[in-house]
């Protein structure tokens, strides 16, 4: 299971980072959600289930709470950087007129 999440957390990093290196800002902005999911699934993969209990050692099996508590923080974030990408990206097409990167760039005259 490990390695199948592992397998997913590439092939999105590969995919986000490929679609931020576009010229598209929507792609960017689709780009920095799939890097922020792949982050998400990194996290996930490191914690580790069923270990014992660290103080009380009776045998008790727990879930390390520390990378399900950064995975809801990173989830927060991820969504309020998306929307303000969206809306950065709305005003842009709205004043420009462009979705391209060139567009953001200064006139040669």
């Amino acid at each position: 299971m490990n390695l199948l999440i592992m397998i997913i957390t590439g092939t999105l990093t590969f995919t986000g980072v490929y679609l931020v290196l576009s010229k598209n800002l929507i792609r960017i902005v689709l780009g920095t959600s799939l890097l922020s999911h792949a982050s998400n699934l990194f996290l996930l993969s490191m914690s580790r289930a069923g270990q014992n209990v660290p103080i009380i050692g009776n045998g008790d099996e727990y879930v390390d709470a520390v990378p399900q508590a950064l995975i809801l923080t990173a989830i927060v974030i991820s969504f309020a950087i998306t929307a303000f990408l969206l809306v950065i990206v709305y005003r842009t097409y709205r004043h420009t007129k462009h979705n391209h990167i060139d567009a953001l760039g200064g006139h040669d005259e």
